[in-house]
């Protein structure tokens, strides 16, 4: 049983309703393609459709959106970039929700038809490649929280398996160390993946560590408090002598990589920390800070053989997947 949801909704101006999901994907399609032929052609509507589409969106604001230069294709307008940011940013923020309304309707569905299998229940911090891994993997329901949380409702009970990670790579610090010798559970490692430092294009502040945070009075977007990537950042700040109060934006919470990476993108901040992945997805630059480990807890009750084809494919996706790769060990 299988649930979608999707994201929808409008904006007005005057009388005039636009669409949000479909002027984000014509403004992608321009974006990537550079030229409204080929944006008509990744959309699947004709040319004429999609000039329509943009007529109507440059009347509807007023503005251009799209400059049109003769043998060059079309490119967006500085305001069509900044309006294509500011969406898909929303977008960013809202898609995890999304992703996690979807699993639990999916299994409500299921129920209420007669079909629902054992399902395994898994809570786990957010990371692209294993939600894409969810969707293919049958009888899994994922829903996400930050590391500890995640960990909190698997010992409450409300979780047969969580996803933690921490970073870098070692030793695992207090109160993760003790999750590895709890005989009441199994823990695995699911894939490696880079972290680093992300910025805009060209480093305009030139950050180049931690310090620099500080003495640049860079805007810093956070993770919220208990995700792995925040406790993560905290002992670098400890390690490289920064006071967090020192960084401007520190109190700042996004519950993504893509959401941080997102504000990043829109000029809202001019900085944060996440995955490679995320940084290549909002076309940042990305400094590495080291790479980490994302665990699968389960429950020492719950039979090998459900937890497998969850684990098998996470492995085989970081196999191909840039910013990530295969655990090296199965235990720290």
């Amino acid at each position: 049983m299988r649930a979608r949801l999707r994201l929808d909704g409008e904006f007005r101006v005057g009388d005039e309703a636009i669409p949000l999901a479909a002027t984000l994907s014509l403004l992608d399609g321009l974006d990537q393609t550079g030229s409204l032929q080929g944006a008509a052609k990744r959309l699947g509507v004709s040319y004429r459709s999609a000039w329509g589409q943009l007529a109507r969106l440059e009347a509807s604001l007023g503005r251009a959106v799209v400059l049109k230069t003769k043998g060059h294709g079309s490119a967006l307008t500085a305001f069509g970039a900044e309006l294509r940011e500011a969406l898909a940013a929303a977008f960013a923020r809202i898609e995890p929700a999304r992703a996690a309304e979807e699993a639990a309707l999916g299994g409500s569905l299921a129920a209420l038809l007669g079909s629902a299998e054992k399902r395994l229940r898994v809570c786990g911090s957010h990371d692209p490649l294993l939600l894409s891994v969810v969707e293919r993997v049958s009888g899994v329901e994922f829903s996400v929280a930050g590391s500890m949380d995640a960990l909190a409702k698997l010992a409450a009970g409300g979780a047969d398996a969580a996803g933690f990670h921490y970073g870098s790579e070692g030793e695992p610090p207090p109160p993760l160390d003790a999750l590895f010798r709890d005989p009441e559970l199994t823990v695995q490692p699911l894939f490696r993946r880079e972290q680093g430092l992300m910025f805009a294009p060209g480093n305009p502040l030139g950050i180049q560590g931690i310090p620099d945070l500080a003495s640049r009075r860079a805007r810093f977007v956070n993770r919220q408090r208990g995700a792995g990537t925040r406790i993560w950042f905290e002992r670098l700040c400890a390690e490289a002598g920064v006071a967090p109060d020192d960084i401007l934006g520190f109190h700042t919470e996004e519950f993504t990589h893509q959401a941080v990476a997102a504000l990043i993108a829109s000029g809202a901040a001019d900085c944060g920390m996440g995955t490679r992945a995320a940084a290549d997805a909002f076309g940042l630059d990305f400094r590495p800070l080291g790479w980490e480990v994302y665990f699968l807890a389960a429950r020492a009750s719950v039979p090998a053989e459900r937890l497998a084809p969850l684990i098998e494919a996470a492995r085989s996706a970081a196999c191909e997947a840039p910013g990530y790769s295969p655990p090296h060990h199965s235990s720290p």
